[in-house]
């Protein structure tokens, strides 16, 4: 069975190899109408590029590397979901290298590893590009997602605006009030700005109401001691009580074991999430929706376009949490 060429499609479209080449590499300087005549011949011929001869004749290897804390949980796994898609469009593969422990990110600090080989960087939630720089000069462009700095492009949440959100709705509803807050360091290497952020916002809605926090906790990114440290608030709960989780993940620890007690949750208890994981509305969870595909999506489109041959300033893209009543709460709105 023939297979179509570049060639071929070049043919089609009426243009140069050289212009397909270009549009299959996403290259900023072709115009759209070029452009759309070359996809369009590409779809009529079914052609598919050989990733193999794309790579030598490119000079690249049409590879990301994505760092990121783990892989577990819900929030990265719908994170990678936004960057792959983006990345798959452009015909880039994605290699994962999850940040566990110092002995792993040394070996990825090190100059022979596959980071480095990548056409682009993209980290997650923790801001290294200092510590790569300083071990090492990196030539590929880097993002920055769900974190933010001045000097990298980033797509990233306002986490202060989504804690100030959640400290003005629990102040609303009174009773006392308790936040459990995820643990920011990871084999104290480094910090994520997300938490301190939530919780910053949170405590300064709280404090322009006049009112105060009646405890504060904290949890790994782990569902076991998620569930400890939910066993320990409820224990020392004073009734009636409005508890802001900076996580689902923590949320939803919270709503198994006010569960388990057969406490019921929107009256005397109620909790707030961060997140909006997809099963937060089966299960009736309160919480601050980030769009976290898009998220994604959008900080590999700031890559792609620097690979594009994009050049100027680092730009940033920030995005909005929205607040979600449901159940847990009592379906209480503002104006309750």
């Amino acid at each position: 069975m023939y297979k179509p060429t570049i060639q071929d499609v070049a043919r089609r479209a009426g243009v140069g190899v050289g212009t397909v080449s270009r549009v299959l590499n996403n290259h900023v300087a072709v115009r759209t109408a070029t452009r759309e005549a070359v996809l369009s011949a590409i779809s009529e011929l079914n052609y598919i590029p050989n990733p193999h001869a794309r790579r030598i004749a490119g000079g690249r290897s049409y590879t990301i590397s994505v760092l990121l804390p783990v892989i577990t949980t819900e929030f990265y796994v719908r994170l990678l979901d936004g960057l792959e898609q983006a990345f798959q469009e452009a015909r880039y593969d994605v290699a994962i290298f999850p940040l566990l422990d110092r002995s792993r990110l040394e070996r990825y600090l090190g100059s022979h590893t596959l980071a480095y080989q990548a056409d682009g960087l993209v980290m997650t939630t923790y801001n290294l590009t200092q510590l790569f720089q300083q071990r090492q000069q990196v030539d590929q462009p880097m993002v920055l997602v769900d974190a933010h700095g001045d000097d990298v492009d980033c797509a990233y949440m306002d986490n202060v605006m989504g804690g100030h959100i959640a400290g003005e709705y629990a102040a609303a509803l009174g009773g006392n009030l308790y936040a459990v807050w995820v643990e920011t360091e990871l084999d104290q290497l480094f910090t994520t700005r997300v938490f301190t952020e939530r919780r910053s916002g949170f405590l300064q809605a709280i404090h322009d109401r006049r009112l105060t926090v009646a405890g504060e906790y904290t949890s790994s990114f782990d569902s076991l001691n998620a569930r400890t440290v939910a066993m320990q608030m409820l224990d020392d709960l004073q009734f009636p009580a409005t508890i802001f989780a900076s996580a689902d993940l923590l949320a939803g620890a919270l709503l198994d074991e006010a569960q388990a007690r057969g406490l019921t949750v929107g009256d005397e208890l109620k909790i707030i999430g961060f997140d909006d994981q997809p099963w937060a509305a089966r299960r009736g969870l309160t919480t601050l929706n980030q769009p976290i595909e898009a998220m994604g999506y959008e900080a590999a489109q700031l890559l792609l376009s620097r690979l594009a041959g994009e050049t100027g300033p680092a730009r940033a893209r920030r995005f909005e949490p929205r607040l979600v009543i449901r159940s847990s709460t009592g379906n209480r709105s503002f104006q309750d």
